[in-house]
């Protein structure tokens, strides 16, 4: 089971809010993490410096909590074969949905985009069948 955490996750959630929104207000750019990291991978977008400093921020914001005396628990239950190909699977549904649940369900719900709300719900329910499978039809 998943531990309980409501203080983190709303701390982290205004975080992830905040920089959605100051990204969007300074850069006028959606903060979907995919398609920022498309850029800082060959061919190279002509703003590759902002993403690639976006990026850094995301790697540098746990550390720096973890630095600071904070602990970030992290399990993974499952093989690693497995992960592989659940990635694969990410990658081809960000690539056909146009975007990763950042971009969509972060920034696209905050602008009411309706292909959005579609993306989103259709991430979900994928989630939800993917665990019931995995966990309850396969016992993985």
């Amino acid at each position: 089971m998943t531990e309980f955490t409501p203080f983190l996750s709303l701390g982290g959630g205004i975080l992830i809010g905040l920089a959605a929104v100051l990204f969007m207000a300074l850069h006028g750019r959606i903060a979907g993490m995919t398609g920022i990291l498309g850029g800082v991978i060959p061919p190279l977008a002509s703003d590759w410096p902002l993403r690639a400093a976006f990026l850094a921020g995301a790697i540098a914001a746990p550390a720096i909590f973890v630095m600071a005396g904070g602990s970030i628990p992290f399990a993974v239950p499952v093989a690693t074969p497995l992960l592989a190909i659940g990635g694969f699977i990410v990658g081809i549904g960000v690539y056909y949905g146009s975007g990763c649940t950042s971009g969509h369900g972060v920034c696209g719900m905050a602008r009411l985009s309706p292909r959005s709300f579609v993306a989103t719900c259709t991430f979900m329910i994928a989630t939800f069948v993917t665990v019931y499978v995995t966990r309850h039809v396969l016992g993985l």
